[in-house]
């Protein structure tokens, strides 16, 4: 189908108009809710019936109260699957945070998150193969995000501003989980062991986490080091680094704090 023929737009606007909701007309049509939503808005515009431009507060701008908790996960949410993206028929830029359709909680956690960080804004999730986009449009967003720029994270450097490390440094845990939801996991390993002359199997839990920045590798063991989580680095591909947490404390403390994802 093509999104943008007249005949096509017309019919959605109508049911928009009627009183359909957003995302039941996008479902209906087969057509992306952003698109949805950038068609009611110009209808409503084009009728006269916008209520006025909405200046949602910023927390580095205006001083508005911050969620740190909440912001510290974002954060490394972003370092992991996000990415800010302005497309060139929309007013702001979007937060996007692409996360697995096997993991429902971690999506629930994310969204949560979002509208913590951002109680002014509409978030939402867009439908993609294997996965689901949460979104947040906000113009505050390289504000809050400003490790955002060209290129892959990977391939420029990732630095943490003041502000953000002092929360950082007052949330850990809420930055390891989120470095842990997007680009770790939490497996059973086993071992044989010989034990009066028997070989026996022994199984024990262990967290891994892999990404192919160097500087987000050293942000998420610099915070292990702060919660007291020993670790050290696993056999690396030519692409990444991999982090390993196999001692029993530490695996402890990441369960009471982590957990699998879910």
């Amino acid at each position: 189908m093509n999104f943008h023929r007249t005949e096509v737009r017309h019919k959605a606007v109508a049911r928009l108009r009627a009183g359909a909701k957003n995302a039941d007309v996008a479902r209906e049509f087969g057509i992306p809710l952003g698109t949805i939503s950038y068609w009611r808005h110009m209808d409503r515009a084009k009728r006269g019936e916008c209520p006025g431009a909405r200046n949602p507060k910023c927390p580095r701008c205006d001083g508005r109260e911050l969620d740190s908790a909440a912001y510290s996960y974002l954060l490394a949410l972003y370092l992991g699957d996000g990415h800010i993206i302005q497309y060139s028929a929309h007013r702001v830029p979007s937060l996007m945070i692409s996360c697995d359709n096997a993991w429902p909680g971690l999506m629930d956690a994310c969204e949560a998150a979002m509208r913590a960080v951002f109680p002014d804004n509409s978030v939402c999730r867009v439908s993609r193969t294997g996965c689901h986009n949460v979104k947040v449009y906000s113009k505050h967003l390289w504000c809050l995000f400003p490790q955002h720029g060209e290129g892959k994270k990977h391939e420029r450097s990732i630095t943490l501003e003041p502000w953000q490390q002092a929360i950082v440094d007052a949330h850990p845990w809420d930055f390891i989980r989120g470095l842990v939801h997007s680009d770790g996991c939490r497996i059973t390993n086993w071992t044989t062991r010989t034990v009066g002359g028997e070989r026996k199997r022994y199984e024990y839990p262990r967290y891994f986490f892999t990404n192919t920045s160097t500087d987000i590798i050293r942000l998420f063991t610099d915070a292990l080091d702060r919660v007291g989580v020993e670790w050290k680095p696993a056999r690396q591909s030519r692409k990444a680094e991999n982090i390993s947490i196999a001692r029993k404390a530490s695996v402890g403390l990441m369960d009471q704090h982590i957990g699998p994802k879910y």
